[in-house]
């Protein structure tokens, strides 16, 4: 099986960065697309980022500018660099990887298990 496993969140205060890792581990598997969602209480989940194999990204719109996604092929690790943040980024903050192993045939999506950010003002 491959898991994912999240860390960096915490409790900042507003205008204070944070950096959230997740790093994927199993045998004989390769990743595709990296991606961040966040959700807070009582709202739906909603992407964050997106990275591809050859880096190209995404951002949404309420956050651009503020966060960079990156990611270490070698490592497969995605990370989420988050500036300036606000009361309104409070969430918990999953991210996906799309992954193709000799296990079974195509894409598969596999979720890291959350990292709690917390943002005081």
């Amino acid at each position: 099986q491959v898991q994912l496993v999240e860390s960096g969140g915490g409790l900042v205060q507003a205008g204070e960065s944070l950096r959230l890792s997740c790093a994927a581990s199993g045998r004989d598997f390769s990743i595709n697309v990296m991606y961040w969602y966040r959700q807070a209480p009582g709202k739906q989940r909603e992407l964050v980022a997106s990275i591809t194999r050859g880096g190209s990204t995404y951002y949404t719109d309420s956050m651009k500018g503020r966060i960079t996604i990156s990611r270490d092929n070698a490592k497969n690790t995605v990370y989420l660099q988050m500036n300036s943040l606000k009361p309104e980024d409070t969430a918990v903050y999953y991210c996906k990887m799309e992954v193709t192993s000799s296990s079974w045939w195509g894409l598969r999506d596999r979720w890291g298990q959350g990292t709690q950010v917390t943002v005081s003002s």
